[in-house]
Parts: C-alpha cells; structure tokens; sequence
C-alpha cells in the first residue's frame, strides 16, 4: 500500500548559478552518461579543493580568502549546521546511489570520519569545530563570535552539543547510512555514542519527562541573563520587558528548530534498520510529552520553549522565554507544529486520542491571528497570518524590537507595538488553518481498518527492519516516510533543466553564485558609547563592529554602510540543491529506484 504524507514535500527550486559562457555545445541535451560525468567533476572538486580534511562550512570565496558558516569561519573551521558538512556528506550518498560512481563514496565517507572526529566526548556534536585545535576555537568565540549582537548562540564557548538545528541528529542520521553501507567500525563506535547521546540528553520524570534541551549536557555557570546598557534612548518606553525572561535558556525543553520531530526521526530510523527495539519507548515518552505540554484552556497551544523544572514559582511545563529575542509566551507556528505531530501520532499508533485537544488548538489558533490594521502598517508583517509570540493570559501579541548599534550598547526588549520590528527574526508567521482541519478530518473519517493498516506498517511495530528511503537531498523526509512500503518520490527534472545546470559548471567544476550573505571583519571590543538613533531597530547588522551575518546589496541606512553588489562565490546550498535535481534527473532516468 502506498502512503503519501500528509505534509506537502517541498522540492527545492536549483540554485543555478552563473551561467556565463553558455555556447550550443555545453548546452547540448542532457544524458545520465554526461549528466554523471559532470557531476563527479563537481563532486571532485568539493572534495578535494573545497573541504577541509573532508569538512565544510557554508559558502566560500574561490580564491578560500574568506569563508563563512552562519558567521565567519577560518580555513579550520568545521560547520556541522546544515547546510555544512553533514548535509553535503548526504549529498555525496546520494550521489552514490543514484551513478554508482564510487569517488562519491570515498567523499562521503570522509565527510563521515570528519564528523567522527569532530564529535564531542558526550557522543553529539556543536555546530562549530576549529581543526586548528581547542584554544583556536575558544579565540574565534571571544572575538568573531561574542560581536554577533543577534547571533546569541555564538557568543559564548560552552563546549557542550547542541540539537539546534538539526546538526546532532543529521550527522548521525549520515552516520547510520554509511554504517548500513560498508559497516565502517568506526563509523559504527560514533553512531552508538550519537544514539545513546540522544538518550542521555532526553529529560526524564516530571512534566518535561520525553522531551529535550537545546544544549546537552548543562554547563554550570552558563549565561542566564544579557546586559542592559546604562543608557536608554529617549524615546525608548518606560515599561518595556527585556529577556531573558527565565534565565540560562538552553537547558529548558525546546520545540524550536525541530529539535522534536528529528531526534523521533533519528530515533525511529535506528530502531528500524539497527533492530534497536530499545528505542521505541523513548519515541513514545517523548510523543505522551507532546500532549503534557499542551496549555491548559483558554490558551491551548505550545511555546517554543517550556520549563524543565520550576523556576521563580512557576511550574515545570510552563512556557518559557529563549534567547534575549524571544520573550515568554505560547508560539502560534509551534502549534501549528504540534498539531500536525499529533496527527502523525495518530498514523504511528493507529491511535485516533492524539486528536483529542486538537480541535481547541486550531480554534485558540484561530482567535490570535495579526490584525489587518497590523499588517498594513508594517512591511515585514506582510503576507504573514499570526504573530510569533502571544503573551500568556492575555492573548495579545508580543513584539521584539531592539536600540542600539552593537552588542555592548545596545538591547533586545518586548511590548505590543507592531511596527519596527527586527528584521533577523520574524516578528510573525504564515500559518494554514483550513489544512489543519483538513488534515484532523481526514484522520477522524478513518475506519478502523485504515488506522490498523497504518498501524500495522508503523515504524513503531515489531516486523522486520524497514530500509532507510534511499536519498536524503532530494525531497523532505517526513516521519510518514519511514512506514513499511512507503516511498519517497522524486521530483520531476527535465532534460533541458538538467543540460543548463551541466552547463552552469563550465570548466571550473564548482558552481558561482552570488554571496546574498557578508559580514564585517573583527575591529576589537565595540563601543560603548550610547547611540540614539534607530537606524539598526530592523536590520541584520548593527555598526562595523557587529560581526553579524547581512545581505551587503541591503546594508543599513548608516554611514559607512553601502549597498554594493554581492561578490560571486561558491556555497554548500547550492551546490547540494543543484546536485539533488542532477540526482533526481539521473535516477529517474536510468531506472534506478527510489528506495
């Protein structure tokens, strides 16, 4: 029986770089025979020019001067953040299985011994290594990393791991594939240490009991609150909030970033292809956890984080506030989240009472929509159904905003006024609530029977191991993906699409693309003295001394900032999102099948 998800998959459009040069002859019809061939150049030179003893960052100058993850990385630097080195060691799988071209093996299994090798004792993974040892890393922290004002993650060297992101859980999904592979030992002792570290970090007892912390192991004396400046700007209100609300934040239990949904998936794919039925009741606490965590009426939905344990007279499982940008509150796309997580539920177990608060969660969804008088007077608020942040009790939509120009002189802070909201974090979402309801009426109009079927082919059900689905770039997997005789469908690639993409890599072998993201050189300790202005209240980046991440065609309106074309260089994005339609267009095309 095919099972389709109920989750759209979303088929990323190629990043088809620059196409200078484009003459008849390298735009000749696409073959798998050519089509391989190109790729196993590009694949070459990813592996070979471009990686750092097997490990990547996120985008590169060709020349390597500069190289940047989500913030500036030195030549030794390692980004296990996707879309770094475990996204394109999946790439390079996937590339395998579809020619058969054994060169695609070797750099995917070097990408894998690299993440052996940058995994933390603990058995997870940070999202940054420095090769050039310890005390270079520290130093990158103290000074790259402590000046991203919006980056709060990079500035302080905790040396624990980290599931944001995806980093834990997508290196040692990559792990277990190239283990099912070859049985590499080593291979073997680093995905038992990543397994049994999603185990270990997993909270137990109490209300956070199956759920899991940003950060694992806690880290005694982490930052638990930032600074506020001496100096306020005159127009800044009076009563406004400033976080972090509820302390050190990564150790409370977290929905954000799909931690979640991927450590069920990491899970469910080792008990299924290791025969680790041992594995199975951690994905059900965690599921129970789901439903303990639903607020009580007249607000049922989630937060994007939740106490581990009380704090300041308020119970374990309440919602809790984040980073210095993310005040305290229920999160209406959280929610969105959580509903459809308990539908899946619903087709794991055969189990139709994970539905049973769903239907008060779409209604509480339905009263906390953004006001249009809200969207049309602020332009980042446009197309956008929901504020991010609804405050506990009153139902009303929080909104972060910022003062200052770099981290030591200025401030994140809360209250409900909609306009001049940040730009780095969305101060709302675009939910669909007629597809919850659709999705919740498809699931209570199953029979008996249907929900057996389901059950039946669950991942969760003793009988027999269930094969991983065959490519991991190609289109979205979803939990619904990993049931007996799902399959994964690929996208559609047409010759022509696949010819120009061939031709876009010239003779270089790598593709350029232009570099949307820049950043500003370390300059030292920022100053202190107090800006008024508001010239930084929505932008990526604050002044020259803001090591933060910003589009460099759409710099703030400041001197000495402006715009100026991107500079053309090579990415990790593109290079995978081009190789999975070249995957696609050769698998499809000479037979090979989808699992």
């Amino acid at each position: 029986m095919k099972r389709r998800a109920f989750t759209r998959l979303a088929a990323a459009a190629p990043l088809l770089g620059t196409l200078t040069g484009l003459h008849a002859e390298t735009a000749r019809a696409a073959t798998p025979a050519r089509t391989v061939t190109a790729m196993s150049s590009a694949g070459r030179f990813m592996n070979e020019h471009l990686s750092y003893r097997g490990a990547y960052v996120w985008a590169y100058r060709p020349d390597l001067s500069r190289t940047w993850g989500e913030m500036e990385a030195r030549r030794t630097m390692c980004w296990v953040q996707p879309p770094g080195t475990p996204t394109v060691g999946h790439s390079m799988l996937d590339a395998y299985y579809a020619t058969g071209e054994e060169s695609f093996y070797a750099a995917a299994e070097r990408t894998g011994l690299a993440l052996v090798n940058v995994q933390l004792p603990c058995g997870g993974w940070n999202y940054v290594h420095d090769f050039a040892g310890e005390n270079a890393l520290k130093r990158w922290y103290a000074t790259v990393g402590a000046n991203g004002w919006r980056l709060e993650e990079f500035q302080h060297h905790y040396g624990n791991a980290t599931f944001d992101d995806a980093g834990t859980t997508l290196s040692g999904q990559l792990l277990l594939r190239l283990y099912l592979e070859r049985r590499h030992p080593r291979i073997k002792e680093a995905l038992d240490r990543a397994i049994a570290f999603v185990l270990n970090a997993q909270f137990k007892g109490g209300a956070a009991d199956g759920g899991w912390p940003q950060r694992y192991p806690r880290v005694p004396g982490a930052v638990d609150d930032m600074p506020w400046p001496d100096h306020r700007p005159p127009w800044l209100p009076a009563d406004v909030r400033h976080g972090m609300e509820d302390g050190e934040y990564t150790g409370h239990l977290t929905f954000n970033d799909g931690v979640l949904i991927g450590n069920l998936t990491f899970l469910l794919m080792c008990a299924n292809t290791l025969g680790r039925r041992d594995l199975v009741p951690p994905v059900e606490r965690a599921m129970a956890m789901v439903h303990r965590l639903q607020q009580p009426a007249p607000q049922p939905g989630w937060g994007l984080q939740h106490l581990s344990a009380p704090r300041d007279g308020r119970p374990a499982g309440a919602p809790a506030g984040a980073r210095s940008y993310e005040p305290r509150g229920l999160a209406p796309e959280i929610t969105q989240n959580m509903i459809r997580h308990l539908c899946t539920f619903v087709l794991l177990t055969g189990d139709r009472s994970h539905l049973r608060r769903v239907p008060e969660a779409i209604r509480w969804l339905e009263t906390c929509r953004l006001t249009e008088e809200q969207i049309a007077e602020n332009p980042l608020l446009t197309n956008r159904t929901h504020p991010t942040y609804v405050e506990l009790g009153t139902n009303r939509a929080r909104f972060t905003h910022r003062f200052g120009s770099n981290i030591r002189n200025g401030a994140y802070y809360f209250d409900y006024d909609h306009k001049n909201t940040l730009g780095h974090s969305h101060a709302a979402k675009r939910l669909n609530i007629p597809s919850l309801w659709e999705t919740y009426d498809q699931l209570m109009t199953m029979n008996d029977a249907e929900l057996a079927d389901w059950r039946a082919a669950s991942p969760l059900t003793p009988g027999g191991r269930i094969p991983l689905p065959r490519y991991f770039t190609v289109a979205d997997i979803e939990l619904t993906h990993l049931f007996r005789g799902a399959t994964l469908p690929l996208p559609t690639v047409e010759e022509t699409e696949a010819a120009e993409l061939v031709a876009g890599l010239g003779n270089r072998n790598h593709w350029l693309v232009p570099l949307d993201s820049t950043t500003n050189p370390h300059l030292g300790p920022p100053p202190a003295a107090p800006y008024d202005g508001t010239a930084f209240m929505s932008t990526h980046v604050g002044d020259t001394h803001d090591t933060s991440p910003y589009d460099p065609a759409a710099p703030p309106a400041e001197a000495p900032y402006e715009p100026r074309e991107p500079e053309q260089g090579i990415t990790t994005e593109s290079y995978t999102a081009n190789m999975a339609r070249l995957i696609a267009y050769v698998a499809t095309h000479s037979g090979t099948p989808p699992r």
